[in-house]
């Protein structure tokens, strides 16, 4: 089996500009991640455009549902922004793509200490390879179905509706 990978950005993405003292996008942390993690099983990696899930539209949301219905792989794995990955869970589970599907991110990014980003791309590469069909959300070691999570952001955790 083949696990793809779908980089789409997040806070799991963002680099820290010591000039500026601000979080951007440069190159992705993912291919790190995954030698670090050192998985066995093959992957394919698909970087789409990083960005913050804040800034997504419409158009951002398509472009990964499409990335998903042209991926030949059984299971995915979608790194995204925290703050709207429920609202894109919710466009890739009607859409019964017959693949399992998992998004997860970080709230902390990769490159700062403490990250969960590399727990939580483990995680879901895990669950990808074992759950049923369908979509769903694997953050900080739970799994949520799609249409059934929110981000808590005042605890800073997803959590059932």
């Amino acid at each position: 089996m083949t696990l793809r990978i779908l980089a789409t950005g997040g806070t799991f993405d963002k680099h820290y500009d010591e000039l500026n003292g601000k979080l951007g996008f440069g190159d992705s942390h993912v291919p790190a991640l995954l030698a670090r993690c050192r998985l066995t099983v093959p992957v394919a990696l698909e970087q789409l455009p990083l960005m913050d899930s804040l800034d997504m539209v419409d158009a951002d949301r398509a472009r990964i549902l499409a990335a998903c219905q042209a991926a030949s792989e059984r299971a995915i794995v979608i790194i995204h922004g925290t703050d709207t990955m429920p609202q894109t869970a919710a466009v890739l589970g009607p859409a019964k793509l017959g693949q399992t599907i998992v998004l997860t991110g970080a709230m902390i990014p990769y490159e700062i200490a403490n990250s969960d980003a590399l727990f939580n791309l483990g995680f879901a590469c895990g669950v990808a390879q074992t759950l049923a069909p369908g979509v769903y959300v694997a953050m900080n070691g739970q799994i949520f179905a799609w249409d059934n999570v929110q981000k808590n952001r005042a605890a800073g955790v997803f959590q059932p509706l």
